[in-house]
């Protein structure tokens, strides 16, 4: 195929991803959509490039049959943390979901494979899940946080202290 025919349909393919960068000015930029599908892009390629990555999809929890047994990472499942479970993104990683019902987000260690249904791209604990404020499934939005400390004070509104030297 002629690769200007193949840009073309490209960028007419990532029309909404622009039209949400005007929309979400913290998503304008590099940012790269993925669609909840039930083939969940394979994430390993991008985590090394300088684009934001997101993933629109649905969401829900898993809690109380599976406490105490193990995850994937090999940690003990506890429903009361801020863990999820993705098929693809790295085991160890942080994320942040936003709730797109109320704008609730809460940031989250991927610790667990799943979800099973394949049309869900996320589960969650049920901690996390009820303080996005939903019980069963939601639409959320995904993203791979890459600088977790920073994130992290930030969600907490907590001043960061520099040691003197």
């Amino acid at each position: 195929m002629n690769t200007s025919f193949v840009r073309t349909l490209q960028r007419l393919l990532h029309l909404p991803v622009i039209l949400v960068g005007f929309l979400f000015p913290c998503v304008a930029g590099n940012a790269t959509a993925h669609a909840a599908t039930s083939n969940v892009p394979d994430v390993k390629p991008m985590l090394g490039a300088k684009k934001h990555w997101f993933q629109i999809g649905r969401a829900s929890w898993y809690g109380t049959i599976f406490q105490g047994r193990k995850t994937a990472s090999g940690e003990k499942f506890d429903s009361n943390a801020m863990t999820c479970a993705h098929r693809t993104l790295p085991l160890g990683s942080w994320i942040r979901v936003t709730n797109l019902k109320n704008q609730r987000s809460v940031v989250v260690k991927v610790n667990d494979r799943g979800p099973v249904p394949q049309d869900r791209v996320l589960d969650l604990s049920h901690a996390a899940a009820s303080t996005l404020g939903f019980n069963g499934t939601a639409a959320v939005k995904i993203e791979l946080l890459k600088d977790v400390a920073t994130t992290m004070m930030a969600q907490m509104r907590t001043p960061t202290f520099v040691m003197a030297q």
